[in-house]
């Protein structure tokens, strides 16, 4: 035990050790983005309880905020050509968080005179879209300061240990955030009414604010090559955005997944300009590991059905939400303190197979509650689904918030100083954009499989055809791209 206890206890001080003044910065704009769960857990109780957006709606909803992240590209660009200027994407991000907040007030507060306007589902719409737009600005700045807070001098070894403790700091303040605000949001929703919570939110974009603030106060001795307009990527740019524009404002059925083949086709192009100088072995490499990133991240969900299952069947309520996620978010940090050196010893195949066999296996509680296995535990063990569902959190979250670490350590440290922007965010939107396939892929499922608020008897059957699929479909990306390379 004493050995233990002196490894973890090394592996935090080892951590600590390596932070520097440069790192606190984008710490800062990482631990915005960390605490702007605060309003999480209220924002699913309202959804269910005011407005009217089905599950199939939210998940449409879902793959529209998620393309902001897509055009981290073209703003990456900008943020390149613009470096000694980068705290005015920060500032116009947090006016944009702040006015999608203002708008949560309105509707938490003045609900009777917004709806003069439009209706709450529109404005709740309005509100979720900006909300991304916001983020994304100031995460492009935050991920190049990653790069700049690193020497550029050392050892391969050292460089790549340096990388892994900055990005493990990075997720450390997204969780850390999230820790410290999960709990309250939960047991403040208790107290408070939703609208002074979304009033008190509204001190997030300072947050961030503050980390370009000291930024700016910083010396930066280093000169690096400048960056050079890219007519390849504005082209690209545009295009997306006409592509997005000219499909989405259409009534054509299927015009997300329009969208989605033209954003990856654009994307695709974009990551094979950046990657055409190198060795082709090292391109092929990148591309296998790539493919098989978006696969994972690709899988689909449950939809916002099961959210609604736990609050009615299960009965967890605001209080015991924010309980759990603070419970997750301690292991989590914990687990990227005891794991980091494990899994950056480990290929990025190696940890995808692994994260999807363990994930799939994880889920089996929550299967096993809908066809009543909390009821069999109260009976016979003295314990029911919340119980089962702390369990399961104390099993899951240390590993799964890990699972990036590798990969962002890898794309900082292969980036071009003058193009650090650029290239942390075409590799960053090649995975995002994995995420609006996922939630096309929740949507169809909730299509086939039909889960509405206080009806739930189709949705056993969909969380087990998503774990399948959540199992299948990395597992056998990893396998085809191993066997491409025989």
């Amino acid at each position: 035990m004493k050995t233990r206890h002196r490894f973890h206890l090394g592996a935090v001080l080892d951590l600590f050790r390596g932070i520097k003044l440069a790192m606190l910065p984008p710490l800062m704009v990482y631990f915005a983005a960390g605490v702007s769960g605060f309003t999480g857990i209220i924002e699913s109780f309202f959804i269910k309880d005011v407005l009217t957006l089905t599950a199939v709606g939210l998940a449409s909803l879902g793959f529209w905020a998620g393309l902001p992240w897509a055009l981290k590209m073209p703003i990456g660009h900008m943020v390149d050509l613009h470096w000694s200027h980068k705290s005015v994407f920060v500032y116009i991000g947090a006016g944009i968080m702040a006015l999608s907040l203002l708008i949560m007030v309105g509707l938490t507060g003045h609900l009777s005179w917004m709806a003069q306007w439009t209706t709450p589902d529109i404005w709740y719409i309005i509100s979720v879209l900006l909300s991304p737009i916001g983020y994304v600005l100031q995460d492009v700045v935050a991920d190049a300061m990653t790069v700049d807070a690193v020497p550029t001098e050392g050892t391969p070894a050292e460089l790549q240990s340096a990388h892994v403790t900055m990005q493990t700091l990075g997720r450390v303040a997204i969780v850390g955030g999230g820790v410290l605000v999960a709990g309250a949001g939960g047991w403040l929703a208790e107290v408070w009414s939703y609208h002074t919570m979304y009033l008190i939110a509204l001190v997030i974009p300072v947050i961030s604010v503050l980390g370009v603030i000291i930024s700016r106060k910083r010396k930066h001795e280093e000169c690096v090559k400048k960056a050079t307009l890219d007519k390849r990527i504005i082209f690209g740019s545009i295009l997306f955005v006409l592509v997005s524009l000219g499909f989405g404002l259409t009534g054509w059925k299927f015009k997300e997944e329009a969208v989605l083949l033209g954003s990856l086709g654009i994307i695709l192009y974009l990551v094979h300009c950046l990657l055409k100088d190198l060795p082709d072995e090292k391109r092929r490499e990148i591309w296998g590991i790539a493919f098989i990133i978006f696969v994972f991240r690709a899988t689909p969900g449950f939809g916002a059905g099961m959210y609604w299952w736990e609050i009615d069947t299960l009965g967890f309520d605001e209080s015991f939400f924010g309980t759990l996620r603070q419970v997750g978010g301690f292991l989590a940090i914990g687990g990227m303190f005891a794991l980091r050196s494990w899994m950056a010893r480990r290929p990025v195949p190696y940890l995808v197979v692994f994260l999807s066999v363990y994930s799939a296996f994880m889920m089996l509680p929550y299967i096993g509650m809908f066809y009543g296995l909390h009821l069999w535990t109260q009976a016979h063990l003295g314990f029911g689904a919340q119980t089962i569902a702390m369990i399961d959190t104390v099993a899951t979250d240390p590993i799964g918030q890990v699972a990036m670490i590798p990969m962002l350590a890898w794309i900082a440290k292969e980036a071009p100083r003058h193009q650090k922007a650029i290239y942390f965010a075409t590799m960053a939107a090649f995975s995002n954009l994995a995420l609006s396939t996922s939630a096309i892929g929740t949507k169809y499922l909730n299509q086939v499989w039909i889960v509405e608020r206080g009806a739930y008897q189709e949705l056993g059957v969909l969380m087990i055809v998503a774990t399948v699929i959540g199992l299948a479909l990395p597992v056998g990306a990893v396998a085809v791209v191993q066997w491409r390379k025989k």
